[in-house]
């Protein structure tokens, strides 16, 4: 590996332009003291709203400043990100974020103010004209009506915010900070750091007894503590049920579902509809204990690959080739942004010193996307960066055809844009590689992406709806019982072709997300929704895209998620995007055989 480049060694065509939003760090500062100037705009709205042109005057000046700081903090935080030891710009993006804090206490008194305006004349306010792109906006807060409490009590659930929130942070402390594991040891008898970064990894490792040893010793560390983190557990459950009961809602996944609108019976279609296949996930594990020739097929040997690493370099240029011609199917108007992008510098490419890892997609209304990088020659980061424009030209669409405030996009649908350019890619290398090699190794990516997205988050999301439903029937959550509904599921998911231990039973104390309020469920309908649509775009053709991008794509948030993707072609209130996602991951299993054995012979 060659000496890792500073970042004024980077090649310009290879970095991002940030000069589009701002053309100079003066320019940045002229914008970031107007607004700070005018965030005590907000001053002649405090004392309500008796008009729909007061009201317009309002949501218009905040939107104005909304944008006007998203430009200020994406431009702050690129800056930073691309070295993070440069000191002018740490300093920069902590002032920005300084900026935001107080441009949102500043206008904090919004929401409530508008809440404050009788139902039936907010509903006439929204007919105005001059609220035309806000009415969506106002219809969804006339919902949360019904659960919005008096001023005192709001102002009390908000002081207790606070302490409500102990159990997750004493969690991640203990989690991030505090818990250590043994080594790792190696069939050799050589010693491996053992933390939870590196924890997958070293199970990927083709050697089986480094896998049982850091599986064993991460585990047997993590029961130590089972009662302690039962109890942190129990606590965010806790304060999940209080919420939605003082609230008056039916329960807490109606309050934390209802916050994106979505109805239960998206979680509960995916649920069933995923243990109602379950046998082609147990298929999935006897083809890997056949394939591993293991007697017993363990909980460590769930991660190693099954085609080992094959030959399959992928430099920068190359992969912009194959993105280029992979997302064809979408039409002319799609690839021709993303060629945009490549060449007019919205990717930061390479890594150097100081730069944050990892990738992302990033940029706000007003500006054009812009994704950073850190390539490194192989068919991973060529998915990676498929995966970050799927993003990017989500967001392009969405802030060039809505207004601002109608232009970002919820969770519930965020990852389906970037899933679904992954699955067009796979679709066409698998078609156009001659190497049946890499042809096995991109369906075992594949087939390993769909097994921890769709089944193991399928799973946490069956945990995470049983453990609410324990606490609001009366039940304690003890170490003894999480361990014991855990340990039940990864037997119902994984099939008879495992053998199981005990120590995978506490894997329930190592997963954060348990600690996000019906969060996980999410990663398995995005994935699904994307399979389905992608799916569809490839056997249907051209006027199947064009609804994809028009009824997705462009819409943004104007409308409820579960709408954007019905009008887009995948109704989530059905079992049927599930189940095409389904007979995606069947169809690739069975290729995977077909080729194990072509290559047997």
């Amino acid at each position: 590996m060659g000496k890792l480049i500073t970042r004024e060694e980077q090649q310009l065509e290879n970095t991002w332009d940030l000069t589009t939003i701002f053309e100079s760090d003066e320019d940045f500062e002229t914008a970031y003291k107007a607004l700070e100037d005018k965030v005590a705009d907000n001053e002649k709205f405090k004392d309500g709203f008796d008009s729909a042109a007061k009201l317009a005057d309002a949501l218009e000046l905040e939107r104005s400043l909304d944008t006007e700081l998203g430009k200020l903090f994406v431009y702050a935080h690129l800056k930073h990100d691309q070295d993070t030891s440069n000191d002018t710009y740490s300093a920069l993006e902590s002032r920005a974020r300084s900026l935001a804090v107080k441009y949102s206490t500043a206008w904090s008194f919004l929401v409530p103010a508008i809440m404050e305006i009788p139902e039936e004349t907010l509903k006439e306010f929204a007919e105005d004209e001059r609220l035309a792109e806000f009415k969506f906006d106002l219809e969804k807060l006339n919902k949360q009506r019904p659960y919005v409490l008096s001023d005192a009590e709001e102002q009390l659930l908000a002081q207790a915010g606070e302490v409500m929130h102990t159990p997750t942070q004493v969690y991640g402390m203990f989690n991030n900070a505090d818990i250590e594991f043994k080594p790792a040891v190696d069939s050799d008898g050589k010693e491996h750091p053992l933390t939870q970064g590196n924890f997958v990894e070293l199970l990927k490792s083709s050697d089986r007894t480094l896998r049982e040893s850091a599986y064993t010793n991460l585990y047997s560390e993590y029961s130590k503590f089972k009662n302690t983190l039962s109890q942190t557990l129990a606590g965010v459950v806790n304060t999940h049920v209080f919420s939605a009961n003082v609230r008056g809602y039916e329960s807490s996944r109606h309050q934390a579902l209802s916050n994106n609108h979505i109805p239960e019976s998206v979680y509960d279609n995916l649920v069933n509809t995923v243990n109602d296949n379950l046998h082609i996930l147990h298929r999935y594990t006897e083809l890997r204990k056949k394939f591993l020739g293991v007697d017993e097929l363990k909980m460590y040997d769930m991660y190693v690959p099954l085609v080992e690493d094959t030959d399959f370099d992928m430099t920068y240029e190359n992969a912009k080739e194959w993105l280029v011609n992979a997302l064809q199917p979408l039409g002319s108007e799609y690839v021709d942004i993303v060629k945009e992008g490549l060449e007019n510098r919205w990717v930061d490419v390479y890594e150097n010193k100081g730069k944050r890892t990892g990738a992302y997609s990033s940029g706000t209304y007003g500006t054009n996307p812009y994704i950073l990088m850190n390539w490194q020659d192989n068919v991973n980061n060529l998915f990676t960066l498929a995966h970050e424009f799927g993003h990017s030209v989500h967001s392009y669409y969405s802030r060039k055809n809505q207004p601002a405030n109608t232009s970002g996009y919820s969770i519930f649908v965020a990852e389906v844009a970037s899933t679904f350019n992954e699955a067009l890619l796979a679709d066409y290398m698998f078609k156009n590689l001659d190497d049946k090699k890499q042809k096995l190794y991109l369906l075992n990516e594949q087939l390993e992406g769909f097994r921890g997205t769709v089944f193991r988050q399928t799973m946490f999301a069956e945990f995470e709806h049983a453990i609410h439903k324990m606490k609001e029937e009366g039940e304690p959550l003890t170490a003894g019982k999480l361990n014991e509904v855990y340990g039940a599921l990864n037997m119902k998911y994984f099939g008879e072709a495992v053998d199981y231990d005990e120590a995978i039973d506490v894997e329930w104390a190592r997963i954060p997300h348990f600690y996000m309020n019906y969060y996980v469920y999410q990663y398995a309908t995005g994935y699904s929704a994307a399979a389905s649509l992608s799916k569809q775009v490839l056997e249907e053709g051209e006027s199947t895209a064009q609804r994809y991008i028009n009824e997705f794509l462009k819409k943004g948030s104007s409308n409820y998620p579960i709408e954007i993707l019905k009008n887009a072609g995948v109704d989530m209130t059905t079992s049927e995007p599930v189940e095409n996602a389904l007979t995606v991951f069947e169809t690739q299993l069975s290729e995977f055989e077909q080729l194990l054995d072509e290559l047997e012979k």
